[in-house]
């Protein structure tokens, strides 16, 4: 297998690194860099597990050429806290008990910055559809819409305590 250079653009830090014939984005970011926030879900593109944002669109990171992603911008749940400081969208989560098991959650909150980029003040239903391609099998949903929305500042936070 003849290795692939690839330089790109890794949570705002240029990346260059090698990747083989044919291994998607998923296999390059957590073994060639060392990103493991995206995770493996179904390997078929049917979970959203992977998703990570592909200049600023979701894409499924599974589904995904390494080689693909040459000179462009890939941003992962590993950069959406800034330094010690979690993303609204990450203490909107904790705080309307939107990750369980936590597994889909990198995806889910990939997703959901994709949304809030291009459309800041979201309906239930653009929360709704934004999360379509990403499977929970722990929340129901409502907490991660929930969360959503209130991150953006469309909906009621969780009332503590």
């Amino acid at each position: 297998m003849a290795k692939k250079p690839v330089q790109f653009t890794l949570n705002g830090d240029a990346k260059a690194a090698f990747c083989d014939d044919a291994e998607n984005l998923l296999d390059f970011l957590r073994r060639g860099v060392g990103d493991l926030t995206p995770k493996f879900g179904c390997g078929q593109g049917t979970c959203g597990a992977c998703t990570v944002l592909i200049d600023g669109d979701p894409h499924l990171s599974c589904l995904m050429l390494a080689e693909a992603v040459g000179g462009r911008t890939v941003d992962t749940t590993a950069g959406l806290s800034t330094g010690s400081a979690p993303h609204r969208l990450q203490e909107a989560f904790m705080e309307n008990f939107a990750a369980q098991c936590g597994y889909c959650t990198p995806g889910m909150l990939m997703a959901a910055k994709a949304l809030l980029n291009r459309n800041p003040r979201p309906s239930r239903d653009d929360v709704i559809e934004a999360i379509s391609g990403n499977l929970c099998r722990c929340t129901g949903y409502e907490p991660i819409i929930n969360a959503i929305l209130a991150a953006a500042g469309t909906g009621q936070p969780r009332q503590t305590g």
